[in-house]
């Protein structure tokens, strides 16, 4: 038998897009040859720049001005000026996508981003593709741009995004609840005890996992001094990523503080961290969110850039799987409030693990594969 061929497409700006890409590519078996492109890898520099540079730097510098435009685009009419406008520009832009795509001949495409969807829906319509385009929506939320003609299927986080779905005259046929998809790794269960071992953490402290950059509460090292200094037996893990000068202040930190805090630095080991804490302190991404809740981590969400992540805080927070710091004071407080009531952390927890889909992704490849003729 041929094996099928899947094409997978997001866009590389922010990690989430490209992430769960990977997780249904690492889904598939001796029977399906999967592809994951990046459009960005695609386009010309300018508007590479243009779409990637520009919108880190908002999400960034100016948080405000992107919920606006999160906001704004949602709303605005597609047969708009502005939104034509943007359109024919994308158009211009990425027909080196279309070749690539043309020279792959896949079975089915899946799109992780918004701009790849568009692009095929007018393809699709004018006759360009004859393959079935997939949308896999990564956010509890379901902004308008996700939103295009023709696709085959859509894949929704939760039952609420299902329901908006259903809202902007998608037909209930097409939609489908599996969840954001992640890396096997976080859907595997891990032996608590071994991968504390393997740090050299004891497992009878009550563990915390901060993740990512701190936005909003200071410095990496700040903050974890900072919650170092709070009553109770619990121990602290840093993650600081590529962030050498992070990384050094942490280790000074922990030197201080022996026993009591592990800095990482960039690791392929996030989900054995992950298995070893009790909470995690992050940014509520979708698909950073998704991980935490199939291993059924209950989280502190440290401030939620305006747009997508402040939907999934909303999400997160209403489910009882999440509280939300918006400065160091906050998340001081937040973690006081738990060390000091074990029984609230363990009811989040189990929440967390019921609202959990650590299925996801295979459920996304069986879905587009059983869409097939045989």
């Amino acid at each position: 038998m041929t094996p099928k061929k899947i094409l997978l497409l997001s866009v590389s700006a922010g990690a989430g897009h490209m992430r769960a890409a990977e997780a249904i590519r690492a889904h598939a078996g001796a029977d399906v040859v999967a592809s994951h492109l990046d459009v960005m890898n695609f386009v010309t520099a300018g508007f590479r720049k243009l779409y990637t540079d520009f919108y880190i730097t908002l999400v960034n510098k100016a948080p405000t001005l992107w919920g606006y435009l999160y906001h704004a685009t949602n709303e605005a009419q597609p047969d708009s000026s502005m939104q034509r406008l943007r359109r024919g520009v994308e158009r211009l832009n990425t027909r080196a996508l279309l070749k690539e795509i043309a020279a792959f001949k896949p079975d089915a495409i899946v799109c992780t981003h918004f701009l790849p969807a568009e692009i095929l829906s007018r393809a699709l319509r004018k006759g360009e593709l004859h393959c079935p385009v997939w949308v896999q929506v990564t956010d509890f939320d379901l902004h308008r741009m996700w939103v295009h003609e023709h696709m085959s299927g859509y894949f929704a986080a939760s039952d609420e995004v299902a329901f908006r779905m259903r809202a902007c005259d998608i037909g209930p046929e097409r939609i489908h609840v599996t969840g954001i998809p992640i890396m096997p790794a976080f859907a595997r269960a891990h032996d608590r005890a071994e991968c504390a071992r393997g740090f050299g953490l004891d497992l009878a402290r009550t563990t915390f996992l901060l993740m990512g950059g701190g936005a909003g509460l200071g410095s990496l090292d700040e903050v974890a001094e900072r919650l170092l200094a709070l009553d109770g037996d619990f121990q602290l893990i840093v993650l600081a990523g590529k962030n050498a000068a992070a990384l050094a202040a942490l280790q000074a930190l922990a030197a201080r503080h022996p026993g009591r805090l592990l800095a990482q630095g960039f690791t392929d080991k996030v989900e054995r961290l992950m298995a070893c804490a009790d909470l995690v302190v992050t940014k509520p991404g979708g698909l950073t969110s998704s991980e935490c809740l199939a291993m059924g981590l209950p989280m502190i969400v440290n401030s939620p850039i305006p747009g997508q992540e402040e939907r999934n805080a909303d999400f997160l927070l209403e489910q009882g799987v999440a509280l939300k710091a918006f400065d160091a004071v906050t998340l001081e407080y937040r973690v006081r409030h738990l060390l000091e009531n074990p029984a609230k952390l363990a009811e989040m927890a189990a929440k967390a693990r019921a609202l959990g889909r650590p299925d996801a992704a295979r459920q996304v490849l069986q879905r587009v594969l059983g869409g097939l003729p045989a």
